[in-house]
C-alpha cells in the first residue's frame, strides 16, 4: 500500500509517522496545509522553510497544499479534494491521519474520503493521551509550543518546550497532547528524524485571538544543506 501522512509539522504527526514505520508501512509522502499569505503552516504557524527541512530530516518528499488567509471552508474542501485526487494519480491508496480521539474530526475525514480509492488510516487513535505523551518523550521526541489559545492556557507556555515538566504544570483540564486545540507544536527531534533541527525561539506575539511564538532555524541554509550531506 502506497501512503500518505497528513503532516501538520507538531508532535502528534511526527510519532504517526514513528509507528507507522515501525508497523512496517512505508510513508511517502507528507501532505501539509500552509497559509500563502504569511507562508506558515496553518494553524501552527511554522516557518515554510522549517516545515521543508523537517520533511528533509524524516526523508519524505512534501506535497504542500496553499491556502488563502482567511480560508472559508469550502475553499479548503476544494484544495483538499484536488490535493487527494493528485495522490490517488500517484497510485496512493492510503492517507494517516494523527488524529487522536475527536470522533467529528475523523468522521469528517472519513467522509471526504468516501467513495474515493484512498481509505484514512489513524495509527494513534484511542491511545490515551496521558500515556500518549509519555511514550512519545521517553521515545526521544522533541517537539516546542508554537501557538497557544489564551482561553484554554496561559499565554507564558508560547515557545515552551513540550516535555514532561511542561506536562505536570498542565492544568487539568488541559490535554496533554493539545488534542482540544489548546495548543500546537513543531517536532525538530525524534526517531522519525535523520538528524534534529537546530531552532531557537524567536517572537512570542497575538494574532488572531492566539498567543504564537515563533520558531526560527538556528542553522543557516547552507549549513542545513551541508549537514545532510
Amino acid at each position: 500500500m502506497k501512503t500518505a501522512l497528513s503532516w501538520s509539522s507538531g508532535k502528534d504527526s511526527a510519532w504517526a509517522l514513528h509507528v507507522l514505520r515501525s508497523q512496517g508501512v512505508e510513508v511517502s509522502a507528507l501532505v501539509t496545509t500552509v497559509n500563502s499569505t504569511h507562508d506558515r503552516v496553518a494553524m501552527h504557524a511554522v516557518r515554510r522553510s522549517l516545515l521543508e527541512v523537517q520533511a528533509q530530516m524524516a526523508g519524505v518528499p512534501l506535497m504542500v497544499v496553499n491556502l488563502p488567509w482567511p480560508c472559508p471552508n469550502e475553499v479548503y474542501e476544494i484544495r483538499m479534494d484536488a490535493a487527494i485526487r493528485k495522490l490517488i494519480a500517484e497510485d496512493f491508496t492510503q492517507i494517516a491521519f494523527g488524529d487522536l480521539f475527536l470522533r467529528d474530526i475523523r468522521e469528517y475525514r472519513e467522509k471526504q474520503l468516501a467513495g474515493l480509492s484512498i481509505k484514512p488510516v489513524f495509527p494513534l487513535w484511542n491511545i490515551p493521551t496521558s500515556d500518549l505523551a509519555r511514550e512519545m518523550i521517553a521515545g526521544g521526541l522533541k517537539s516546542q509550543i508554537t501557538c497557544v489559545d489564551p482561553g484554554k492556557l496561559e499565554r507564558r507556555f508560547a515557545g515552551h518546550a513540550w516535555d514532561a515538566a511542561f506536562i505536570d504544570e498542565l492544568p487539568k483540564a488541559v490535554d496533554p497532547c493539545g488534542e482540544n486545540g489548546e495548543f500546537h507544536t513543531f517536532a525538530f527531534a525524534g526517531p522519525m528524524f535523520s538528524m534534529p533541527i537546530d531552532i531557537v525561539v524567536g517572537e512570542i506575539l497575538e494574532r488572531d485571538g492566539f498567543i504564537f511564538a515563533d520558531i526560527l532555524p538556528a542553522l543557516s541554509a547552507t549549513k542545513i544543506a551541508d549537514a545532510l550531506v
